[in-house]
């Protein structure tokens, strides 16, 4: 690799950074008035519950026909829903990007690693610790997740919900059939598809790879112009609308149900920040520990501004040129080694997202009335750590990205719809503490190579 590389992603990074910060005060804006939707929608909800116990049955079934009902079930042919018409507009809007966002974010990742080959050694034990980080992640997920799931704080009394089961099958080895599609048409059809999406998404990362840059450059071409199409229509969406849609997600959550989501609500965000401040806190500096064998409370020490950092900004990309400052001159981390790992860990290697996406999905599970079982959190496990892959840098992404996991375990109906809703609205404080997790774990990982790789100055790492 160059030496002139750190520089120009030095001036890469900052001008990604100049570009956060000048997008800062707009996101803290949307952050705002998303809080702001969310409580004004649980102050409608809870009105017109009101309303609902104390009219009379007739002028309910009027009103809940004109705002609430659902227009697409059986028997509701008259009905007007337009709070259900609203937020269904916005979550299909969500939905309508879920097969080209994957497709083409993981097969230009793929393209990414191989792109690096050269790198040898480095490339494979990055990608190794990148996998080994992300399973430990998603095993403290599931395991947590499942004991909260069976004690049953995850559930929701609605009267009228039956449970659910996935659509895994009663045999949890049918995924392994549904990986390798016979028709792509069906695939790209399908929201649910979404594993047969990644092994196509893999396999044309993989295949351009072999026939080489100067052979499928029109191709590489349209896979970023459609990714970047995509990433503007999510930024629309979420920014213009996200809280109008919140207001009248929740205001029908509250409305059709009351308040039985609150308590649930409350526990995935309790149960997802104690497992990232866990993650973050206790796992990497033991990894740090035991692998790099260096003093994790001095490495905790260096990182804590690209920590501080990454958790303001909300933001891989902006926070990557102070990580890779900390990496080399704080922390000996070669140029060479550095300038590889970040970069390619903020693209793929996502523990922060794969823990949140777990427990969110076992929680709308729960609060929807699915049944898990252990093939289906393998298959979920799954999801979030080929649907991390890749995720673009664009507000509501990891939104879309858990409506996929949702979609490919068929946790779909209105109940799931319902703490959904409850997720984009409260999930902001999460992806924040989410960021800095991904940004210390890709330092890790610089870490790990760099002193199997004898490049790392200890005498660096070890100074005040």
């Amino acid at each position: 690799m160059k030496e002139s590389l750190p520089r120009k992603q030095e001036q890469k990074g900052s001008q990604s950074m100049s570009a956060q910060a000048s997008k800062k005060p707009s996101a803290n804006r949307l952050a705002i008035q998303m809080v702001i939707a969310l409580a004004a929608g649980i102050i409608v909800g809870l009105i017109f519950m009101a309303v609902r116990e104390n009219v009379d049955p007739n002028t309910w079934a009027t009103i809940n026909n004109i705002l609430f009902q659902d227009i697409t079930a059986e028997g509701a042919e008259s009905a007007i829903g337009i709070f259900y018409i609203g937020g269904q507009l916005f979550v299909r809007a969500l939905q309508v990007v879920i097969v080209p966002m994957i497709f083409t974010s993981i097969a230009m990742a793929v393209g990414t690693v191989s792109d690096a080959r050269t790198l040898g050694r480095i490339s494979t034990k990055t990608l190794l610790w990148f996998l080994f980080t992300t399973v430990g992640g998603l095993l403290l997920a599931s395991i947590i997740g499942l004991i909260v799931y069976n004690t049953g704080m995850f559930s929701v009394n609605l009267d009228g919900l039956t449970s659910s089961t996935g659509s895994t099958g009663s045999n949890p080895l049918k995924v392994i059939l549904d990986i390798v599609p016979s028709n792509i048409a069906s695939v790209f059809s399908s929201n649910t598809s979404v594993l047969a999406i990644v092994f196509l998404a893999v396999s044309t990362g993989l295949c351009m790879n072999k026939l080489g840059f100067e052979k499928t450059t029109t191709m590489r071409r349209i896979l970023q112009e459609i990714n970047d199409i995509v990433t503007v229509f999510l930024n629309f969406v979420v920014t213009k609308f996200a809280p109008i849609a919140i207001f009248l997600l929740i205001s029908r959550t509250f409305a059709t149900y009351g308040i039985e989501y609150i308590r649930p609500a409350v526990v995935y965000m309790v149960v997802t920040v104690i497992l990232l401040l866990v993650y973050l806190f206790g796992a990497y500096p033991l990894m740090v520990l035991c692998a790099v064998r260096l003093n994790p409370k001095t490495f905790l020490r260096k990182i804590m501004s690209v920590i501080l950092f990454g958790f303001s900004t909300s933001s891989s990309a902006a926070t990557l040129p102070m990580n890779y400052e900390t990496c080399v001159k704080r922390m000996g981390v070669d140029k060479q080694v550095a300038s590889f790992v970040l970069p390619l860990g903020m693209t793929i290697n996502m523990d922060g997202t794969a823990i949140m996406q777990v427990v969110a999905t076992l929680f709308i599970a729960g609060a929807a009335g699915y049944k898990i079982s252990i093939g289906t959190l393998l298959v979920i496990s799954l999801l979030a750590l080929v649907a991390s892959i890749g995720t673009p840098a664009a507000p509501g992404a990891g939104a879309v990205i858990l409506f996929t996991i949702l979609s490919g375990v068929g946790f779909t109906n209105d109940a799931a719809l319902m703490a959904y809703s409850l997720i984009l609205a409260i999930n902001r404080p999460i992806e924040m503490l989410v960021t800095s997790l991904n940004c210390v774990g890709d330092s890790v990982a610089s870490l790990y190579v760099a002193k199997s790789e004898h490049l790392l100055k200890e005498d660096i790492f070890n100074s005040k």
